[in-house]
């Protein structure tokens, strides 16, 4: 019996206050494969995201979501979270009085169990996964994004994936408002976290991050359907070409026009 896909999304319709975004998007990612989701603003990327999360302001109107052969449409996010699915938000927000290092002491211990996490052993993993995404060790004890750079916010996404270790990862737009180091920081610390037995999925409007996340296939989204999968060459050709090519062939006006 062959294995179960890591992520399978069928026939995904999703609203955000009524509004339809998602309209009959279907996906699979197995393990060990990268994949990148592309599409114009308004397409519905982080809408996708947020409901492979189970964000509470998303309402799924038909299709499933399956992860690891389980199916977690109904699902609440802290259990989505525990089954090993984990989001990189495209703005991740502050959290006033809770340090970094317990922020990911507890979202470890929600992970693995708290009789599992011993905590010196934690303190040592914690101390080289910041070391190795160049955070200084002073942030342990700096409340949760505040104060944090852009650069910095999304350099401590990564560390809570370093740290929680998911199944899926997904990342949404990452490489917003990064520069060209912080790019390449952030893009090595998910290259060197993917193993074999994850599948990630990364969200983004631009080419660059996939000069340093190599994805296996890309996808382009648009008026919430997947319109066209390939390999990394379709992601070369959007930034030659850009979406408006690609939306003709398939008789679509721009996101956004009237």
């Amino acid at each position: 019996m062959s294995e179960s896909p890591l992520l399978e999304i069928k026939n995904l319709h999703a609203t955000v206050a009524g509004n339809p975004i998602l309209r009959g998007l279907n996906l699979t990612i197995n393990r060990g494969e990268v994949h990148a989701l592309m599409g114009p603003n308004g397409s519905g990327k982080s809408t996708l995201s947020n409901v492979i999360m189970g964000h509470p302001n998303y309402e799924i109107t038909d299709g499933e979501i399956h992860f690891m052969g389980q199916n977690i449409t109904e699902m609440e996010p802290d259990e989505r979270a525990k089954l090993g699915i984990f989001l990189a938000f495209q703005y991740p927000t502050s959290i006033p009085g809770v340090t970094l290092a317990n922020f990911l002491l507890a979202s470890v211990k929600a992970g693995r169990g708290a009789e599992n996490v011993k905590l010196m052993e934690f303190r040592k993993e914690l101390v080289a996964q910041m070391a190795a995404l160049g955070i200084s060790q002073d942030f342990a004890k700096r409340y949760v994004n505040e104060g944090f750079s852009g650069g910095e916010k999304k350099r401590c996404e990564i560390l809570q994936m370093a740290m929680l270790k998911p199944g899926l990862a997904i990342l949404d737009e990452t490489d917003s408002g990064l520069d060209i180091d912080a790019l390449r920081i952030v893009s090595d610390g998910v290259n060197r976290l993917t193993t074999p037995e994850m599948g990630v999925l990364v969200i983004t409007h631009y080419q660059r991050l996939l000069n340093h996340i190599k994805p296996h296939h890309v996808h382009v989204l648009v008026h919430g359907r997947i319109v066209q999968s390939g390999g990394p060459e379709v992601a070369l050709q959007l930034e030659e070409k850009g979406y408006d090519e690609l939306l003709q062939a398939h008789g679509l006006e721009p996101v956004g026009a009237a």
